[in-house]
C-alpha cells in the first residue's frame, strides 16, 4: 500500500514539473484516485516544501523595509573569497552549502549601514541554533563588510578566555592570514586588549587596514577599550565600526558593568553598527524598546538550520503546535537514555551544605555511559573518518569541588577496566551494551556501516590507555585542548563548558546539572552540533524531567522563529512586534533581571486547538477525570437543544451547551502538571471572552470514540451514551505517558455540517467561522487503558521526519484525553498567561506628516 501512495506521489511530482499545482491535482483526478489519497499527496507536498523551505531561507524582520545598499560579493573582493577558500580546504566541498552561507551572511551585511554614510548606529540579532557555524557565518559577514569599506571590527567573544581564545584564532585564520596587508590586529592569541600607542597609526586616513579587536565581555577589558577609543576619538570619524556580539544573551542584557560599557563603546563610535549572535535570544527579545539599549530594533534575522545538524528538535523532538500536521512533528532520534532520579544524590549535591567532603559514586548509569564512550571511540577508529579527537562531557553540578571530586573515581574506573578488558564477565557486558544501543539507532539511516563488537574490541585497550580526565573549570589549570594531536578525553566541567566553547567530538553525554532557565538549559546542551562520520552514535543520559523540558524548549524554539516569520510577511518592524515566547510552568524564561521589562503577550486562544497528550497512568488520577467526564455529558445531555448521535461512527454531539458546565468541568479535569495550558488559564480566557466579547457563551460537547458492539471495548459516558474506546499508545520515551497526538483534523469539525474529507486548515477555520463564530467545542476521547500499538508504518511514507517507536499505554484504568476548538478571536478577545513578550506600549509612534496641507506648492 505505502509503494503505491509513493508511486502516485512521484506522479504528481512530475506533473508538476509541466504544470501549476491546480492543475495537477485536476490531472490526478482525471486519472481516477480518490480524493483522500489526492489531499494526502497535497499535504506531503506542502509539508515537504515547508520543511525545504525552513532549511533554506533566513528569516528576516527589516526596520522600514528599506532597499539595500549590499546585493552580494564583487569579484575585486578579497576577504570573502579567501573565507570561501578555507572553508573548501576545510571539507567544505559541498556548494549548496556555501551558498547558504553566502546567502544568509549577504542577508545580514544588507541590512547594515552603508559604510559612507556620515552618521548611524544600527542595532540587529542574529538569531542560531547552538553549535550550527554561527561563528562561521559573522566571520562571513565581517569578510563582506570588511571588503566594502567597513574599518574597525570589534568582536565581544563570551566571557571566558577560552572561548575569547578560540574565537581569536579562528579570525586569525580566516580573515588575517589570507591578506595580512589588509589587517591590524589589536589583540592577539594569548592577549586580550591592551591599549595601543598613537592611535592615528590605526584610525588614520591614511592607514587603509581593517583593525581586528577580540575582546572578553569583562568590566576591566572593556573599560580600558572604551577609554582608549574615547582618546581616539579625532580619528574615528572615517571609521565605520562592526560590533559582533558573540552569545549575545550572556552578560551584554541587564548587566550593571558589561551592558553600559557595550553602549558607552557604541558612543564614540559615530558609524557603528551592532549585531548580537546567539542561539538563544530570549533575553535580546524582552529588552525595553523604548530604552536607549541594545533591543534589535533594526532587524532580527533567524537563521536557517543547517543540514545534518542535530539540534534540540532533531534529538529531543517537540510538540504539535496549532496547524501542524501531528505525524510531521519530529519525534527525535533514539538517543536519549534516562537517569533514574534515586542516582542523582550520587552524583550532585542536592544542597549547598552537602557539597563539602562530596564524593561521586558511579552509578550503573554513569558507568554505562562511560563504558559506552569508549565502544564508540573505538568504533570510530575502525570507520576512521570524520572528526579525529573523541570527547564526553559529565557536567552535574556548577560547582568547581563537585567537578574535581569526579578525578579520582573516573580514574579508578579506567584503570579497573583497563585490567579486566581480557575477562569474559566485562566483555559480555560490553558486548551487550554495544548491540543493545546499535540496534536501538541504525546506522544505516545515517548512510553508516554498523561497526561489529569483534572488530572494535581490537582498539579498546589503546582507546582507555588513551583517555585523559579533564576537569575543565574556572578554577583548574587543566583544559582541553585539540590543537595537539587526537584527543580521548572525559571532560567534566561546569560553565566553562557550557556556553560557545566547541567539545570536538563530542559523542556522550552525562548531564543532570540542575537548571532554572530556557537559555540555561540550551546553551548547557553541547551535544547540539554536527556529528559527521558518527551521526548514528551520539548518545545522552539524563533525569526524565530534563528530557522534557528540552522537548518543551524545541517547541519553543519553533514557535519563536515562526512569529519571525509570520510578522515579516506583515510588513511590520521589531519596533511594531514583539516575539512571543511560549512560558513553562516549572522554567523561567531567563533570568529575572532580564525579564523585568516584559510583559503578559497579547495572545489568547482564539482559533486554536488545544489538546491533551500528557497523562498520568495511576488508577486514583484517571478515575476523577473518567468522573468529572461523565459528569459533563450527564448534564449536557439534559440541557442540549440537539443530539447528533452517530453510533456508526462512534460519534455524538450536544450543541448548545452552556459555557459554566464547561468551565466546570475543565475546572475538575486535571491536566498534567507538564502541560503549558492549564484548566486556569482555559477557564480564566473563556470567562474573560464571555465578559468582553459576548461570545463563548454557548458551546458544544462532542465524543468521539469508535463504534459500539464489542463489550469488552465499550465506555459508557450517560445512559444511552455508548462508544467504543480509541488507541492511543505513547511515544517510547522516558517521563510521563505522552501520546503526542489525540485530534485528528477531521475530528475538529464534528460539529459542523457539510464535512468533506477535501477540507484542508483554513476549510475548518472558515466554516467555524461560519457556522459557530462564537461558539466553543469540547472534545471528549475515552482511551483504552492498555493501547497497544500498531504495526510500524513504513519509513517511505514519510521520508522526512523521524519516527520514534511506540509502546503500550499500560494505565491502569481508561484515560480521557480533551480537545478544544476555540472560533476565531474577535475584538474583545482576552489574552492569557502562557506566554510573554517585549513591552511595545513605551515605543514612540512616529505622527503622520500633515505639513503638506499648508503647502501650495504640493
Amino acid at each position: 500500500m505505502a509503494d503505491e501512495f509513493d508511486s502516485m506521489y512521484e506522479t504528481f511530482r512530475a506533473l508538476l514539473d509541466v504544470f501549476p499545482p491546480a492543475e495537477s491535482v485536476k490531472r490526478l483526478e482525471q486519472l481516477g484516485i480518490s480524493p483522500d489519497i489526492v489531499q494526502r499527496i497535497r499535504d506531503r507536498h506542502e509539508q515537504q516544501t515547508v520543511w525545504i523551505r525552513n532549511l533554506e531561507e533566513p528569516h528576516v524582520v527589516v526596520l522600514g523595509n528599506r532597499d539595500t545598499w549590499y546585493t552580494g560579493p564583487q569579484t575585486k573582493d578579497k576577504c570573502w573569497p579567501a573565507v570561501v577558500d578555507h572553508l573548501r580546504r576545510d571539507g567544505w566541498s559541498r556548494d549548496p552549502a556555501i551558498a547558504r552561507l553566502d546567502e544568509s551572511s549577504t542577508r545580514v551585511v544588507s541590512l547594515l549601514n552603508h559604510p559612507k554614510e556620515r552618521s548611524f548606529t544600527t542595532r540587529g540579532l542574529v538569531v542560531g541554533h547552538v553549535q550550527s557555524g554561527k561563528t562561521t557565518n559573522f566571520t562571513s559577514v565581517m569578510a563582506k563588510a570588511a571588503d566594502r569599506g567597513y574599518k574597525l571590527f570589534i568582536v565581544l567573544a563570551g566571557i571566558h578566555n577560552g572561548l575569547r581564545r578560540q574565537t581569536q584564532a579562528r579570525l586569525v585564520e580566516q580573515l588575517v592570514e589570507p591578506n595580512p596587508s589588509m589587517w591590524s590586529q589589536l589583540t592577539g592569541l594569548d592577549k586580550d586588549f591592551t591599549p595601543q600607542e598613537n592611535p592615528a597609526s590605526y584610525f588614520g586616513k591614511s592607514n587603509k587596514t581593517r583593525v581586528l579587536c577580540v575582546v572578553k565581555k569583562n568590566a576591566t577589558v572593556l573599560r580600558k577599550l572604551a577609554r582608549w577609543l574615547e582618546k581616539a576619538s579625532d580619528y574615528l570619524e572615517d571609521c565605520p565600526a562592526l560590533i559582533i556580539d558573540d552569545e549575545a544573551d550572556q552578560a551584554t542584557v541587564a548587566t550593571k558593568s558589561i551592558n553600559p560599557l557595550i553602549l558607552s563603546i557604541m558612543n564614540t563610535l559615530p558609524r557603528s553598527a551592532y549585531v548580537g549572535y546567539t542561539a538563544s535570544p530570549f533575553a535580546n527579545l524582552l529588552i525595553d524598546p523604548s530604552a536607549e539599549d541594545l533591543y534589535p530594533r533594526d532587524f532580527i534575522v533567524s537563521l536557517p538550520k543547517p543540514e545534518s545538524h542535530f539540534g534540540t528538535e532533531v534529538l529531543f523532538g517537540r510538540y504539535a503546535l496549532d496547524g501542524d500536521d501531528p505525524d510531521w512533528v519530529d519525534d527525535g532520534y533514539d538517543m536519549i537514555r534516562s537517569v533514574p532520579e534515586g542516582e542523582v544524590a550520587c552524583v550532585r549535591p542536592l544542597s549547598r551544605a552537602k557539597v563539602e567532603g562530596f564524593e561521586p559514586v558511579i552509578t550503573d548509569t554513569l558507568r554505562r555511559a562511560v563504558e559506552y564512550f569508549w565502544l564508540v571511540t573505538a568504533a570510530r577508529r575502525v570507520r576512521g573518518t570524520g572528526n579525529p579527537h573523541n570527547t564526553m562531557l559529565i557536567h552535574t553540578s556548577v560547582n568547581t569541588a563537585v567537578h574535581n571530586s569526579f578525578k579520582k573515581p573516573l580514574e579508578l574506573m579506567c584503570d579497573d577496566t583497563a585490567s579486566a578488558l581480557n575477562s569474559e564477565e566485562l566483555r559480555s557486558r560490553l558486548r551487550e551494551l554495544w548491540e543493545q544501543e546499535t540496534a536501538r539507532v541504525s546506522a544505516e539511516e545515517f548512510g553508516e556501516r554498523k561497526v561489529e563488537f569483534e572488530e572494535l574490541s581490537a582498539y579498546l585497550p589503546s582507546v582507555i590507555d588513551h583517555c585523559r580526565i579533564v576537569m575543565d573549570n574556572s578554577s583548574s589549570e587543566d583544559r582541553l585542548d585539540y590543537e595537539n594531536g587526537p584527543v580521548v578525553a572525559i571532560a567534566v566541567g561546569g560553565n566553562t563548558l557550557s556556553r560557545g566553547l566547541t567539545l570536538e567530538g563530542l559523542s556522550v553525554s552525562y548531564f543532570v546539572r540542575a537548571v532554572s532557565a530556557y537559555d540555561t538549559l540550551l546553551q548547557m546542551g553541547r551535544w547540539f552540533g554536527f556529528r559527521n562520520g558518527y551521526a548514528d552514535l551520539p548518545r545522552i543520559w539524563m533525569t526524565d524531567e530534563l528530557a522534557e523540558w528540552f522537548r518543551h524548549l524545541a517547541t519553543v524554539e519553533t514557535e519563536m522563529r515562526r512569529d519571525i516569520d509570520v510578522y515579516m510577511t506583515e510588513d511590520v518592524t521589531p519596533l511594531s512586534f514583539a516575539v512571543r515566547l511560549r512560558t513553562h510552568p516549572a522554567l523561567r524564561v531567563t533570568a529575572a533581571a532580564k525579564m523585568r521589562d516584559a510583559v503578559t503577550a497579547a495572545s489568547a486562544y482564539g482559533g486554536q486547538r488545544l489538546q491533551t497528550h500528557y497523562f498520568h497512568t495511576n488508577a486514583d488520577w484517571l478515575i476523577k477525570n473518567i468522573d468529572a467526564a461523565r459528569t459533563l455529558v450527564a448534564a449536557a445531555q439534559s440541557i442540549s437543544s440537539k443530539i447528533d448521535e452517530r453510533t456508526q461512527e462512534g460519534r455524538y454531539v450536544f450543541h448548545d451547551v452552556p459555557h459554566d458546565m464547561v468551565t466546570g468541568f475543565l475546572t475538575s479535569y486535571q491536566f498534567h502538571e507538564s502541560s503549558s495550558n492549564t484548566s486556569k488559564l482555559i477557564v480564566d480566557y473563556i470567562n474573560k471572552r464571555v465578559e468582553t466579547a459576548d461570545s463563548l457563551r454557548r458551546w458544544n460537547v462532542a465524543i468521539v470514540g469508535t463504534p459500539q458492539g464489542k463489550p469488552d471495548n465499550d465506555f459508557t459516558f450517560a445512559l444511552g451514551v455508548t462508544v467504543g474506546r480509541t488507541i492511543r499508545s505513547r511515544l517510547d520515551v522516558a517521563g510521563p505517558a505522552d501520546i503526542k497526538t489525540l485530534m485528528s483534523p477531521r475530528d475538529a469539525a464534528v460539529d459542523l455540517d457539510g464535512y468533506k474529507t477535501t477540507w484542508v486548515e483554513d476549510d475548518y477555520r472558515e466554516q467555524r467561522q461560519v457556522q459557530q463564530p462564537d461558539t466553543g467545542l469540547l472534545v471528549l476521547y475515552p482511551i483504552d487503558k492498555t493501547s497497544a500499538p500498531a504495526p510500524r508504518r513504513a519509513a517511505a511514507q514519510a521520508p522526512l521526519r523521524k519516527v520514534k517507536g511506540r509502546v503500550a499505554l499500560d494505565a491502569e484504568e481508561h484515560v480521557i484525553g480533551v480537545a478544544l476548538v476555540f472560533p476565531e478571536p474577535t475584538a474583545g478577545d482576552s489574552s492569557v498567561e502562557s506566554y510573554i513578550s517585549a513591552d511595545l506600549s513605551k515605543v514612540p509612534l512616529e505622527d503622520e506628516d500633515y505639513g503638506f496641507l499648508d503647502n501650495e506648492d504640493v
